[in-house]
This record gives C-alpha cells, sequence and structure tokens, in this order.
C-alpha cells in the first residue's frame, strides 16, 4: 500500500474524530472511549498494512 495512502487514511480519520468532537454533543466518558477505540483499531490497521501482525496468524490459544 502507498505511503500517501496510509497518510491520507491517518489525517482523514483523524479529522473525522476531531469533528465528532467538536461538534457532536456527549459525555466525556463517551468521547474518552470513542478517542481510545479509534487509536486502537487505527493501530492494529496500521500493524496489519505493515505485515507486523502477519506472524500473530500462526498462534492459537
Amino acid at each position: 500500500m502507498p505511503l500517501l495512502t496510509i497518510l491520507l487514511v491517518i489525517i482523514i480519520v483523524g479529522v473525522a474524530l476531531w469533528l465528532i468532537n467538536s461538534f457532536i454533543p456527549m459525555a466525556s466518558i463517551i468521547k474518552s472511549i470513542l478517542n481510545i477505540v479509534v487509536v486502537i483499531v487505527l493501530i492494529v490497521w496500521l500493524l496489519n498494512v505493515f505485515g507486523i501482525t502477519s506472524g500473530l496468524s500462526s498462534i492459537h490459544l
């Protein structure tokens, strides 16, 4: 995946999260949970894109 695409996805997710946090009224705890979930999903996606999590598929619990 091209680096420009990855950068674009990060920017779009950041702007969307900023818009949600700024203009949609909700409790601060819900905003915090939303921010944490979005950041975790983005980190997992980035790890998958760079192939770091490919070795984890062989681990069975």
